[in-house]
């Protein structure tokens, strides 16, 4: 495990700074600091003060798969992030402006998580070729004490769209960018890890009602790639505009969500959208002129005591079947926050994912006379989200992943399918 013992030695070394950087601030604990180096002796301060918000994050897990799926191996993954985001009305006087940029860098042993397992839903929500690359980068304008608002630039579509509050505590990647998605736009649609070039435009009539509309570059890969699309954009520098456009809709009505909210918070969504560029068909040796798609989501918490509460989520998708390989997507589950006496900001979460391989993906496996025939892919997800400090969370996660890839041949033994996936694993992340 090489990089697990670089993701220690960073981890020490990280705390080492931490703990020199407390010399200067001995009235405040390290463990009661909102990041681990603190104030860097008042310059943190100084710079939000200018309307520069600095943020350093770095996330690394292991993940050991405990039975069936391709090969029983363990793998190690991590993400160190550095983002800046400013506000220009401080910064310059520009009022209602502000600027984001992240770069992420990526590192992970030769084969990971979804690698070993097979499966469509990849295990790891922070899974991506090992690189260090430009992720968002982006200019936001808003208008009217905020209802209006138009971001423009290097545009990540799971930052905003489709996104659950409660699902945002597991880490399977379906949980977010949902397979329905992920599976069927072209190389992955503009979502973690590739951006793309886009426009969002952002209209909120009431506090409770938002509207959003964004077009998007169709393929984030850019021109021609015949490769892995990480690939073929591996610094996040290409700015792809290829691949037509994707247009993304969603109606977002959120209610209770301020600290004196009467009632118990939730998130509804509706969402719509549409490629523009031509895609295969599942059966027959032709092509379809456009894509689309509809999807919904619910997050709602349904009880709230003194410490703790249950929210509850669920979020189902549709697509047409004879251009898409995941025609129908559902998942739910729950998030408990408090669940343990002493332990207010710990969330134990729970979630189900279920992926219908189209129709016509079927059919075209009993035209071939294949012995194995695909049918779905279902995702089961325990986590625990341990809050050891403001700035450290601790997470140990288990997934049982049945008929991974959809039911499909085992590559080390084409006579049988890919077994159903027993996978454990252990997540860190640190604000620095």
């Amino acid at each position: 495990m090489r990089w697990g013992r670089k993701g220690l030695l960073a981890i020490g070394f990280a705390s080492a700074i931490g703990v020199a950087a407390q010399a200067a601030e001995p009235a405040k604990s390290i463990w009661d600091q909102d990041t681990l180096t603190g104030d860097w002796n008042g310059a943190r301060t100084a710079l939000k003060a200018k309307g520069i918000d600095v943020t350093i994050n770095y996330i690394n897990e292991t993940f050991a798969v405990l039975s069936g799926a391709i090969r029983r191996n363990a793998s190690y993954e991590g993400r160190l992030e550095f983002s800046v985001d400013t506000d220009l009305e401080k910064f310059a006087g520009w009022a209602g402006a502000s600027t984001h940029i992240t770069v992420y860098n990526i590192h992970s042993t030769p084969q990971n998580a979804v690698a070993n397992v097979g499966s469509i839903a990849d295990p790891s929500n922070i899974d991506a070729l090992q690189t260090t690359r430009l992720f968002t980068a982006w200019f936001q304008q808003n208008w009217f004490n905020d209802k209006l608002s138009l971001r423009i630039g290097q545009l990540a579509a799971d930052d905003e769209f489709i996104s659950s509050p409660t699902a945002g505590g597991l880490i399977n990647g379906t949980f977010g960018w949902a397979s329905t998605l992920a599976a069927n736009m072209t190389n992955g649609g503009p979502a973690y890890p590739l951006a793309t070039p886009g426009a969002r435009l952002q209209f909120k009539p009431t506090d409770e009602i938002a509207i959003l509309t964004a077009l998007f570059s169709g393929d984030p890969a850019g021109n021609n790639c015949n490769n892995n699309p990480q690939i073929c954009n591996r610094y996040g520098t290409t700015f792809s505009f290829a691949g037509g456009a994707l247009w993304l809709n969603e109606l977002q009505y959120a209610i209770n969500q301020g600290k004196d909210a009467k009632g118990l918070p939730g998130v509804y969504k509706l969402g719509f959208w549409y490629a523009s560029t031509d895609f295969a068909d599942q059966r027959f040796p032709t092509t379809h002129s456009g894509n689309w798609g509809v999807y919904g989501v619910a997050d709602q918490t349904v009880w709230k005591g003194a410490a703790s509460s249950l929210a509850l989520f669920l979020r189902a998708g549709a697509v047409p079947s004879d251009r898409n390989l995941v025609s129908f997507y559902l998942d739910g589950g729950a998030g408990i926050k408090g669940l343990l006496p002493g332990r207010a900001d710990d969330t134990l979460s729970f979630g189900v994912a279920y992926e219908k391989i189209s129709p016509d993906a079927v059919a075209a496996d009993r035209d071939a006379g294949l012995a194995i025939v695909r049918s779905n892919e279902v995702v089961f997800e325990l986590s625990y989200q341990a809050q050891l400090a403001p700035w450290w969370t601790l997470q140990p996660d288990l997934q049982y992943i049945i008929h991974p890839g959809g039911n499909v041949p085992n590559p080390n033994n084409l006579a049988n399918p890919i077994k159903n996936a027993t996978v454990i694993g252990l997540r860190s992340a640190i604000k620095f």
